[in-house]
């Protein structure tokens, strides 16, 4: 054979390869678009509450720019780990997503079982708002400062009674970190949400509650139903400007805020992660955003995917040294 010929047969069957892989590469799906039906927003707490207001909110931002409704659905429960739980059995599409703090996710497993744990269930998607937490006396709480509390629970190891919303929250954990540091009995007394255990510090059933800085939190205040004895936070808040920081009464470990953000299931395509961070970015700076966040005296919380993981992760990192140092007792 010549070497023409050679080559007219070699590009002959060149061609009947490609003609072969032609109709393969047309058949290949395509991605399926992102989204092409309601999402739904698990809020991990029960209705009525900052954070479900502050979900619904976002909620009605994100619907115009992703083209479908957020129908936003309370999953509570456990601190917020039924919620994760239900959001972890999920389809990892994006259609399902829940709105929650850190401590479902970074906490909870080290102190209860757990189906698997939640940093390899879930991804975190989006920081939404810091929630700065609020330690205030009762009318059964005798002293009127902070120092007054460390007094008593030394003197009377046991009698002074700290509330807070439930095991394992923000408000336990600066409770953890005040008794491990003051080296003082105090006991907790844990409810299952804020909204039963505010009530209960009105009518001084104990004398100390970590809560949220809140429209009714801050109008008890004013009333002089409760009383400020500190707030954790960066720094001191516009609006209780004459209280300490717990960093500044020399308590810094447990000078601690409640991290809120959005999360996804294990697998969630990177895409559609990073288009669900930059829309909520996007919302965090909308009209609606900012008054709700403002009203309920939280912080915007803008970032990436990557911050709000290493957050996670920086937060399950201290959680683990708290509960080993306490031999995982945090009742």
């Amino acid at each position: 054979m010549s070497l023409r010929r050679r080559d007219l047969a070699r590009l002959a069957l060149g061609s009947a390869a490609l003609q072969g892989i032609a109709p393969a590469l047309r058949a290949a799906p395509e991605a399926a678009p992102w989204p092409s039906r309601p999402i739904r927003l698990l809020v991990v707490y029960p209705a009525g509450g900052v954070s479900d207001a502050t979900a619904r909110a976002l909620a009605e931002q994100l619907a115009p720019a992703l083209g479908e409704p957020v129908v936003v659905e309370n999953r509570a429960g456990a601190g917020g780990s039924v919620g994760i739980e239900a959001l972890a059995r999920s389809a990892p599409d994006g259609h399902t997503l829940a709105f929650s703090a850190l401590s479902p996710v970074t906490l909870h497993p080290l102190l209860v079982h757990t189906a698997a744990d939640p940093l390899h269930t879930v991804v975190p998607v989006a920081s939404v708002m810091r929630t700065p937490v609020l330690v205030a006396a009762t009318p059964a709480f005798e002293g009127h400062s902070f120092d007054d509390l460390i007094a008593q629970a030394r003197a009377n190891p046991g009698a002074v009674r700290w509330a807070s919303s439930g095991v394992a929250t923000v408000g336990h954990m600066v409770l953890a970190q005040v008794r491990m540091q003051s080296r003082t009995a105090i006991t907790h007394v844990p409810y299952q949400g804020g909204g039963q255990q505010l009530n209960d510090a009105l009518g001084g059933q104990f004398e100390v509650l970590s809560t949220n800085v809140a429209a009714l939190q801050l109008q008890y205040l004013r009333a002089g139903r409760l009383r400020a004895l500190a707030v954790g936070a960066p720094e001191r808040l516009d609006v209780l400007p004459e209280v300490p920081t717990l960093a500044e009464l020399g308590y810094p470990q447990a000078n601690l805020v409640s991290l809120f953000g959005i999360f996804a299931p294990a697998r969630t395509p990177a895409a559609v992660v990073e288009r669900l961070n930059a829309e909520i970015n996007r919302a965090l700076d909308s009209e609606l955003l900012i008054a709700r966040l403002r009203v309920a005296h939280n912080i915007a919380a803008h970032g990436s995917v990557e911050a709000f993981a290493r957050e996670a992760a920086e937060d399950r990192r201290r959680n683990r040294a708290l509960v080993r140092s306490l031999g995982a007792r945090l009742d």
